[in-house]
């Protein structure tokens, strides 16, 4: 009878065994995954907003471009004014889904491209000097989201790819 016990008692260990280490497994796959999709949705949420903004400064340098040439401007400015409203709301999800020093940056892109357009509405006397200044700020401003950005996304960390990673919990 005792060694029915121990036995019974060997395959009840064992099971127990198999059943926690299946389910820590699917866990931590199931964390690998989501993970995994967040970060395509952040990716996806930089490349679009980061895309925008270019669009609003190519627009804004065929709007001032056109007016010193003494062509209509309109259809630039339009176009301008249509990437600005679709960069405020790219903003709002690239905001929801970065890290800090990845909005921080994506603000400081945000107020070197209102200048930029700013100034294009009203461009002054020295136009082009003025131009080429505010288009490099923005793109100063859009080189350190690119690092907060890959520093978000762990791009280039060996520890993400083998999932060393501490885990965000799930809400």
């Amino acid at each position: 009878m005792t060694s029915q016990i121990i036995t019974l008692a060997g395959v009840l260990v064992g099971a127990l065994t198999s059943f926690f280490a299946t389910s820590m497994a699917e866990r931590a796959r199931f964390h690998r995954t989501l993970a995994t999709r967040w970060d395509e949705r952040k990716l996806d949420a930089y490349i679009e907003y980061i895309s925008c903004v270019k669009e609003e400064v190519r627009a804004s340098r065929q709007a001032i471009e056109a007016g010193e040439r003494g062509e209509d401007n309109s259809q630039a400015l339009s176009e301008m004014a249509a990437a600005e409203a679709r960069r405020s709301v790219l903003f709002e999800g690239l905001v929801l889904l970065s890290n800090e020093a990845a909005a921080d940056a994506a603000r400081s892109v945000n107020q070197r491209t209102w200048d930029l357009l700013e100034w294009t509405l009203d461009p002054g006397a020295e136009a082009s000097a003025r131009r080429s200044e505010l288009s490099i700020l923005v793109i100063e401003a859009l080189n350190t989201l690119h690092r907060a950005a890959r520093s978000d996304l762990a791009m280039g960390d060996p520890r993400r790819a083998t999932g060393r990673r501490r885990a965000t919990p799930a809400l």
